[in-house]
């Protein structure tokens, strides 16, 4: 390896890394969903690697393709800025849908309180059948479309520093650097991803939410809508 493609690398690392953190867009909704449909670790480390996949792979393709056909940077920053205008707008959209239906579900899924005798006395408690589970009917079970609208959210969304800062640069050296680099980039910004997303799980899990769970729906839908909306501030 070169020195030029070492530093092509190690900056792809860095930037994939600030990249992320500063990023909310990239590990809040997965966070906010997770608890308020009661994803396992497993299945929320699988929603997020599987959308972070499709955030890198989406415009590792257009750096590609742009390379390989001699697009101008200026055009693919252009598509680029497309993508991300229409994933804001997406990640909006869907926030804004999922609070208005947490607000509703909240409404009319009201908790009930249960009275238990034991001996020694008796204590209650009050919750809601509104946990994230599927029942199967007629040997069938409904599907979450949640994951699959999250996927479709990120493959829209760019990686905004990779083509223009690391791509192009790399493309100067072979092929083989563009691969590294970008490999290295993707890398660096999914296991990211996924050290927040399950970091600030785990802490969510701990927090006493009381009577907060009744509407963890709408809070989850109201934490993505600000995600969005942080987006077209340019936040």
């Amino acid at each position: 390896m070169s020195q030029e493609l070492a530093i092509l690398t190690a900056t792809a690392a860095s930037i994939g890394l600030v990249h992320t953190l500063l990023g909310p867009d990239h590990y809040l909704p997965f966070v906010v969903l997770a608890r308020a449909r009661s994803w396992s670790t497993t299945r929320t480390a699988a929603v997020t690697a599987l959308c972070g996949v499709g955030h890198v792979a989406s415009s590792v393709v257009i750096g590609f393709l742009g390379i390989g056909l001699g697009v101008a940077v200026a055009r693919l920053k252009w598509v680029e800025g497309i993508r991300g205008d229409l994933a804001a707008w997406l990640l909006t959209a869907f926030g804004l849908g999922y609070m208005a239906w947490g607000l509703w579900r909240a409404r009319t899924h009201r908790g009930h309180r249960h009275i238990h005798l034991h001996q020694g006395g008796a204590h209650s408690h009050t919750h809601s059948h509104d946990e994230d589970h599927a029942h199967a009917h007629d040997g069938s079970a409904p599907v979450n479309l949640t994951p699959w609208i999250l996927f479709t959210i990120f493959v829209f969304g760019p990686c905004e520093p990779l083509i223009p800062i690391l791509m192009y640069p790399a493309a100067t050296e072979s092929v083989l650097g563009v691969a590294v680099v970008a490999g290295t980039f993707g890398l660096v910004t999914i296991t990211t991803m996924l050290a927040v997303v399950l970091l600030l799980s785990f802490g969510l899990q701990r927090l006493p939410t009381g009577g907060l769970e009744r509407w963890s729906h709408a809070l989850a839908g109201a934490a993505i809508l600000l995600c969005g909306v942080a987006i077209h501030l340019g936040l």
